[in-house]
C-alpha cells in the first residue's frame, strides 16, 4: 500500500494527540488507576484501532485491513504475555500505585522511538535483501519452541539486569522515591531516583520485546505503515490493560502455548514467503520457489483469532476448576485491592 507522506504525518499527529490527551487527563492529577477507569480506557484504545481499521478498509482495501487487524491483534497478545514483566519490575522496584501509569506511560513512549528505529530499519531490509524473511522465519520459530518448551521468561527474567547495573553503577541513585521526579538534588549533589530507574528497566525489558515483535508483524505485512501503526496502537493500549487485568493475567495459563502456535504460524508462513522471494543461490539454483503455497492476511486472521480464543477458554475452565478444587485462592473482587502498591 502506498502512504504518501502526509498521512504518515496525520498519522504521527493523531497519535501525539491520544497522549497528549492521556497526559491531561490521567497525569493531570497522578492517582492509583482503578479497574473501572482501565476498562474505559482500554475501550477507548481498542475503539481507535477498530476505526483506523475501517479507515485502511476504505482507503487501502479489505485485504490492507485484514493485514492491519491481523498485525494488531498479534501485537496486543505479545504484550499480554509482556504484562508479566512489567508486573516483576512494578513489583521489585515498589512503585507506588499512584506513579505506576506515569512510569508506564514513559515506558510506552520509549519504546514507540525504538520500535519506530527498528521498523525503518526493518522495512529497508525486508525490501532490499530477501534472505532477511529465512532469519525472521528463524527468530519466530526459535522464540515459539521458547514459549512452548523452555522456562518462562517471567520466570528468568532480573529486573536488575544489565542496563539497570550499569546506570546504578554510573550514577548515584536515592533510596526513596521522590514523588514522580526522576532526578533530585541531594546532599549537594544530583542524583537519579528509582522512578529513573524503573523506566530504564521498563524500556530496555520492551527493547527485549522487539526482538519477537517485529518480526513477528513483518510476518504479517511488509507494509511499514501498517507495522508502525499496528505497533503503535498495541503499545498505547498497554497500559490500561495493565491495570484491568492486574493479577488476573497469571490465570491465562495456557497463553504462552498460544503464544507458541501463533509465533510458529508466523515464523512457517515467513519461510514459504522466504521461499517465493528466493534469491539464495544453494536453494532451487537461486530461482524462486513457486510451488510452495502462500498464507493470506484472512487466513492468517483466522488462525489468531481461534487460537487465542481457545487458549483463553481453556485457561479460564482451568481456572475455575482450581478454584473449586482449593489449589488457587480467588483474585479480590474489591476494585480498591488493585489500587494498593507493590510491596
Amino acid at each position: 500500500m502506498s502512504v504518501p507522506m502526509w498521512v504518515w504525518g496525520a498519522a504521527v499527529v493523531a497519535l501525539l494527540g491520544l497522549i497528549l490527551i492521556d497526559l491531561i487527563l490521567v497525569n493531570r492529577r497522578p492517582h492509583a488507576i482503578s479497574v473501572g477507569e482501565a476498562a474505559k480506557w482500554v475501550v477507548f484504545y481498542v475503539g481507535t484501532a477498530i476505526a483506523f481499521g475501517v479507515g485502511v478498509w476504505i482507503f487501502g482495501g479489505p485485504e490492507q485491513a485484514a493485514a492491519f487487524a491481523t498485525g494488531y491483534i498479534t501485537e496486543y497478545s505479545l504484550s499480554v504475555d509482556n504484562l508479566f514483566i512489567f508486573m516483576i519490575i512494578m513489583s521489585s522496584f515498589a512503585v507506588p500505585a499512584i506513579h505506576q501509569h506515569r512510569v508506564l506511560l514513559i515506558g510506552i513512549m520509549m519504546a514507540l522511538v525504538m520500535r519506530g528505529v527498528f521498523i525503518a530499519v526493518g522495512a529497508q531490509a525486508v525490501q532490499q535483501f530477501s534472505w532477511i524473511f529465512w532469519l525472521f522465519g528463524g527468530i519466530l520459530i526459535y522464540t515459539a519452541w521458547k514459549f512452548a518448551f523452555s522456562k518462562q521468561e517471567s520466570e528468568e527474567y532480573d529486573p536488575n539486569g544489565g542496563l539497570v547495573r550499569l546506570v546504578r553503577k554510573l550514577f548515584p541513585v536515592t533510596d526513596d522515591y521522590h514523588g514522580p521526579r526522576l532526578t533530585v538534588r541531594h546532599e549537594g549533589r544530583r542524583m537519579l531516583t528509582p522512578m529513573f530507574i524503573v523506566i530504564v528497566a521498563i524500556g530496555g525489558a520492551d527493547l527485549v520485546f522487539a526482538v519477537d515483535s517485529i518480526p513477528a508483524i513483518f510476518g504479517i505485512t511488509q507494509d511499514a505503515f501498517l507495522v508502525f501503526a499496528a505497533n503503535a496502537f498495541a503499545l498505547m493500549g498497554l497500559r490500561q490493560l495493565y491495570f484491568l487485568l492486574g493479577g488476573l493475567v497469571e490465570k491465562l495459563v495456557y497463553l504462552s502455548y498460544g503464544l507458541a502456535v501463533i509465533l510458529g504460524f508466523i515464523g512457517v508462513k515467513l519461510v514459504l514467503h522466504a521461499l517465493h522471494e528466493n534469491e539464495l543461490p544453494f536453494i532451487n539454483g537461486g530461482e524462486h520457489v513457486t510451488w510452495v503455497p502462500e498464507i493470506n492476511n484472512w487466513v492468517s486472521l483466522g488462525v489468531i483469532v481461534s487460537v487465542l480464543g481457545v487458549t483463553t477458554l481453556l485457561s479460564i475452565l482451568k481456572s475455575r476448576r482450581d478454584e473449586r478444587s482449593g489449589e488457587i485462592t480467588p483474585a479480590p473482587a474489591d476494585p480498591e485491592a488493585a489500587d494498593t502498591p507493590a510491596r
